[in-house]
């Protein structure tokens, strides 16, 4: 699919992975609408980096674990841009608990963080999905996390992330042939909001290439699967070999 002129909706992209993809998007010719919740600041400053490349941007409030607040996002997305092409689920909320503490793990830290990472892109792609089909040759794009192939950090978060997988899996079924759907899945990245506990050069020295990924390393990935016009379906992992070691 030739990004130019597209219309992305990137969800908590109001600094580190979601920036990226944002100022990436940008940089091909997609304009580009962003959420934030509690970070409209930093929105505002990222829409100034889309606009300055010559792209439309949007910025709207979104929280994901509302299912009015998820169909009015998209709407009003629409409404600013026009049409909507590109769907990139990157917002979560990632509880900092170590997945042997179960009795800090409360049903309400249970219950946020699944609805924050599993049902809430669940039900951005379901308001976004009729505005992506109208397109003939949609684009939803997944952020989940090694955590959801292997047990480490939150245990709540893991699970989430696992679910998100699938789900991609899913949505590539229900959604097809006008609609594809894929899923990044990084491991450990620095310059977001939350990294982990585990140090990054212990994280380096796990890895087979010695090193951790980059945003960049990420949203390159995601505009790929933004352009291909064969791949549906696919969790790829990005994290230097970590998960094979």
């Amino acid at each position: 699919m030739e990004l130019r002129d597209r219309v992305a909706l990137i969800t908590g992209a109001t600094g580190g992975l979601g920036a990226v993809i944002a100022d990436m998007l940008a940089d091909v010719g997609t304009h580009v609408a962003i959420t934030h919740l509690g970070h409209r600041d930093e929105g505002v400053e990222v829409c100034r980096h889309i606009e300055a490349k010559g792209r439309k941007s949007f910025l709207v409030h979104l929280d994901q674990t509302d299912p009015a607040s998820c169909d009015a996002t998209v709407e009003a997305a629409v409404q600013a841009l026009g049409r909507l092409d590109i769907l990139i689920n990157n917002a979560a909320w990632n509880p900092a608990l170590p997945i042997p503490d179960l009795q800090s793990l409360t049903p309400e830290i249970w219950d946020r963080s699944l609805n924050t990472n599993l049902r809430g892109p669940f039900l951005v792609t379901r308001a976004a999905a009729p505005h992506l089909k109208r397109q003939d040759q949609g684009r939803v794009v997944n952020i989940a996390g090694t955590v959801g192939l292997i047990p480490r950090g939150s245990l709540a978060l893991a699970v989430s992330k696992a679910g998100l997988i699938h789900l991609t899996r899913c949505l590539a079924v229900a959604l097809a042939p006008s609609i594809a759907v894929n899923c990044v899945v990084p491991g450990r990245l620095e310059g977001t909001r939350f990294v982990g506990v585990t140090p990054a050069a212990a994280m380096k020295d796990r890895s087979l290439l010695k090193r951790t990924p980059t945003l960049e390393d990420v949203a390159r990935q995601v505009l790929l699967f933004c352009q291909s016009d064969s791949i549906t379906g696919q969790a790829h992992v990005i994290d230097a070999g970590t998960v094979f070691h």
